[in-house]
């Protein structure tokens, strides 16, 4: 039988972590570097994922949509612990169209929209009840009815390159194989633990 490509590997192992991770199964590392080729990796959570990339939303006035910008390249990193699995995704990025991102902000609860609009991402701030202020304060902005998307938040596609499945096994003897997208579609190449 021949190997399935690796979107299909991919959704066949989400479900998997879906039905039997503890913990949140959409949970991912992204890592990026800024222009200096400074590194810097956070967790995040996959949205949606199909044939065009991997996307997850986030403000993009933050550090992290600031490396995207500068240098529009990401890894991201699934680790499902409970099935001992992890998956890694590199590839190029690229924003959402404000359909997309208009679409999944229309999905999310309420306080996560206003929240969207009150928080300024990684900026300082002296405390917690200062967060909960400007929620209120957004709050009366928007009292009743749609909560529009803030213009500076939207998303982020990875358009993988290359995805790399890891299964672990028994003595360290674990399963990697990594598929890399050329001109022809899809390679897969088997690589030692």
């Amino acid at each position: 039988m021949a190997d399935p490509a690796p979107l299909t590997l991919f959704q066949e192992w989400f479900a998997e972590a879906k039905a039997n991770e503890p913990f949140d199964p959409t949970a991912m590392a992204v890592a990026t570097a800024d222009a200096a080729g400074r590194p810097s990796v956070r967790m995040v959570l996959l949205k949606h994922a199909d044939e065009r990339g991997f996307v997850f939303y986030t403000n993009l006035e933050s550090p992290k949509s600031n490396a995207l910008r500068a240098n529009p390249q990401a890894e991201l990193c699934f680790h499902w612990p409970k099935l001992e699995r992890q998956v890694r995704i590199h590839g190029r990025v690229e924003a959402v169209s404000d359909a997309e991102a208009d679409a999944y902000y229309a999905t999310r609860p309420r306080l996560s929209q206003l929240g969207a609009w009150a928080s300024r991402q990684t900026q300082p701030i002296a405390g917690r009840f200062v967060l909960e202020q400007a929620v209120a304060a957004v709050g009366l902005r928007f009292p009743l009815g749609t909560v529009p998307r803030p213009p500076y938040w939207s998303g982020w596609r990875v358009v993988p390159e290359s995805i790399e499945f890891w299964q672990s096994r028994a003595f360290r003897h674990h399963d990697r194989r990594v598929f890399t997208r050329d001109a022809d579609g899809w390679k897969q190449q088997w690589l030692f633990p």
